[in-house]
């Protein structure tokens, strides 16, 4: 199953058309994180074995590091999009990345490509 845990920056609505296609995805107010700091999301996200969709640049940052082998990170390097976008990306790079997220991935995405490295970052 495809479990993601959608930042602050994402729309909250994004995360509910994930489920209406069977993904168990939430956003970051769902789970009273919405006013957490990045370290506490991502171990969020790590001890439930969800990928962290996100906007925010330091995420990939606090991955290397930790040295951290978990839990992926998805970073959104498009502003702008609404949640019928969001949710149409985040299925996309799950389609083409999936066994990498599912081992442990820092991903970036923008409109030219998806960039892809695998945990631990070194």
């Amino acid at each position: 199953m495809n479990r993601v845990l959608l930042d602050q920056g994402m729309a909250p609505n994004a995360a509910a058309l994930l489920r209406s296609d069977g993904w168990d995805a939430v956003h970051v107010m769902d789970v009273g994180l919405d006013r957490a700091d990045d370290e506490e999301i991502l171990e969020f996200a790590r001890q439930n074995g969800r990928a962290c969709v996100t906007l925010d640049h330091d995420f990939h940052t606090h991955l290397a590091l930790g040295r951290s082998d978990a839990p992926s990170v998805i970073l959104v390097r498009l502003e702008g999009l609404d949640s019928v976008q969001q949710a149409h990306l985040i299925r996309k790079v799950w389609a083409l990345c999936a066994e990498d997220i599912v081992a442990g991935a820092a991903v970036s995405v923008d409109r030219v490509a998806i960039r892809l490295r695998r945990l631990p970052l070194k």
